[in-house]
């Protein structure tokens, strides 16, 4: 439709080419891929991208999910786009439940991939620098840097693990025995006493039916 239809621009949802693949996407030379065919048989540089987790079974999408809890990763598409993805003008559009903040995780992990691309270039400039002046090859000091660091990781102290937390120990819980004040003792007494009393009142005139023959 792209290539008959004036003005239109590819959409590639990411997460169903991810599931029709039955999990394809993995890599960023998968993502080079990908795009390299469409600018083929399109013959564009201008992409909408819609990406999300997904969860899928037997090369079918069930739903999207969010991008930490899916086997779809962002990282790859966004080490392509920084490394190799100079020439594209891609719009990325998030399909999310958690629109908002997987959309900014995205960003974030794009930003995270130029500043390691910064980094990987500035050591690349610094080992041609000392290859000129030593004379050593670069691959010698690459060899060599990545010796130092192996050795640093080897001699950095490992931190040990907290140490569990003494369980307390319960205090005994006092049992405070509640004293009846004395008015209150005082006035139990007499309310049985006058019990008694009614009881006794009560047996006085309570006659048998036997009395009651003698008249």
């Amino acid at each position: 439709m792209v290539n008959h239809v004036e003005g239109t621009v590819p959409v590639l949802n990411i997460a169903h080419i991810h599931a029709r693949g039955h999990g394809q996407m993995r890599t960023s030379e998968d993502y080079g891929e990908l795009f390299d065919m469409v600018r083929e048989s399109i013959g564009t540089k201008q992409f909408y991208c819609h990406f999300s987790g997904i969860e899928h079974r037997t090369g079918n999408a069930m739903h999207y999910t969010q991008i930490k809890k899916s086997d779809l990763n962002f990282e790859p598409l966004a080490e392509f786009i920084v490394e190799d993805g100079g020439w594209l003008d891609i719009t990325l559009i998030s399909d999310s439940p958690l629109l908002e903040h997987d959309a900014m995780y995205m960003m974030q992990n794009i930003e995270k991939s130029r500043h390691k691309q910064l980094e990987r270039k500035a050591r690349e400039d610094r080992r041609r620098a000392l290859s000129l002046q030593t004379g050593k090859s670069e691959e010698e000091l690459r060899t060599k840097e990545t010796q130092i660091a192996a050795a640093r990781a080897a001699a950095a102290p490992k931190t040990p693990a907290p140490a569990a937390p003494a369980p307390k120990e319960e205090a005994p819980k006092a049992e405070a025995a509640k004293e009846e004040k004395p008015a209150a003792k005082a006035k139990k007494a007499a309310k049985k006493a006058t019990k008694k009393e009614e009881k006794a009142e009560d047996d006085v005139f309570d006659f048998d039916e036997e009395d009651d023959d003698l008249f």
